[in-house]
């Protein structure tokens, strides 16, 4: 059994743990090999057990206590980095997306040193120092996954750089963020002005509470930087991309753009260096004209023509599903 260790135990963490019990015996069936949490850190400490946790245990003391460290009979931690230096082969980085302390590159780091394989949903540590993190990872012969970072279940890097082999990516154009996407989307069917539609996002879990990485183009830029480094080739950062967002979108722009048979869009873009977040006005109709809170990404190639791939880019399950995904293919590559 691979023995995996998580950082971050809340909606994205709790999924995972939730796949692996689902999926583990036809994993092994398949690969011949399958995973044991052994350790699970969150806000209030993490626990360790190298005979593996009871994840359906474990998922009842999150929900009925709100504190990993409730988990009986197992070694209390107080720290990731505590946590990182117990044995284990993998570790699952799935905390809050944070792209100002950089406290989760150095566990990500301290990972690679230790040995250990990486996978991460968490977009922070690969905007702030995508080529420290690969680098590190290869020194260490680490295996370093992120497929959840950007499209979540749609795997867009993965397209991106199987597309790559055979044709050379020209631009990318995307959607990227589902809140902004949502918001966009009811105001454009319903005609109402942004701070209703976005209150409405935030009653129904679809928007933060401070939505303004989402609401800004934060989010968005974060994304592109990483399929700019993965899949094209470049060496961006978060201040290499033009943003803005559409906290500016007027209920009567939106009407005009109706009425010319138009919509308004969060459009990420890359072409050549250049790295551009902003709402654009696409025809209706378009293969950009997607509602609520889809993820869509269009690869431009010299051979290939235009691949586009549209799916779910957030959610508990189908981000989880992604990194179940990455998981697999690090049993694939250590048979």
């Amino acid at each position: 059994m691979m023995k995996v260790i998580m950082a971050g135990f809340g909606t994205v963490g709790q999924g995972v743990a939730k796949v692996i019990e689902e999926k583990n015996s036809s994993i092994k069936k398949r690969l011949g090999e399958g995973f044991e949490i052994v350790g699970v850190s969150d806000s209030k400490g993490a626990i360790y057990n190298p005979e593996g946790l009871n994840l359906e245990l474990l998922l009842k003391i999150k929900r009925e206590k709100g504190a990993v460290i409730s988990y009986p009979d197992v070694e209390k931690l107080k720290s990731n980095e505590e946590l990182i230096n117990r044995e284990a082969d993998v570790l699952i980085e799935v905390t809050p997306t944070d792209i100002e302390s950089g406290r989760a590159v150095d566990d990500i780091l301290y990972a690679f040193r230790s040995k250990k394989h990486v996978v991460t949903s968490n977009k922070g540590p690969l905007t702030l120092n995508f080529k420290g993190l690969n680098e590190e990872a290869a020194k260490n012969g680490c295996m370093f996954y992120y497929t959840a970072t950007v499209g979540g279940c749609t795997r867009m890097i993965d397209v991106g750089r199987g597309l790559s082999n055979g044709a050379a990516i020209i631009s990318f154009q995307g959607i990227l963020n589902g809140t902004s996407n949502y918001i966009l989307s009811r105001m454009t069917d319903e005609e109402a002005p942004y701070e209703l539609i976005l209150r409405e996002a935030q009653q129904l879990g679809y928007a933060e509470t401070d939505p303004s990485h989402d609401v800004d183009g934060i989010d968005t830029a974060c994304k592109l930087v990483i399929l700019a480094n993965s899949v094209m080739g470049l060496e961006s950062s978060l201040k290499d991309v033009k943003i803005e967002g559409i906290t500016g979108i007027s209920e009567d722009g939106v009407k005009l753009a109706k009425s010319d048979g138009k919509v308004i869009k969060l459009i990420g873009e890359i072409e050549k260096s250049r790295l551009e977040v902003s709402p654009r006005l696409v025809p209706k109709g378009h293969f950009l004209d997607i509602s609520g809170t889809l993820n869509l990404g269009l690869f431009k190639t010299d051979f290939a023509g235009d691949i586009a791939i549209m799916g779910r880019g957030a959610g508990q399950m189908e981000t989880a599903s992604a990194i179940l995904g990455d998981l697999n293919k690090i049993i694939s590559q250590t048979r």
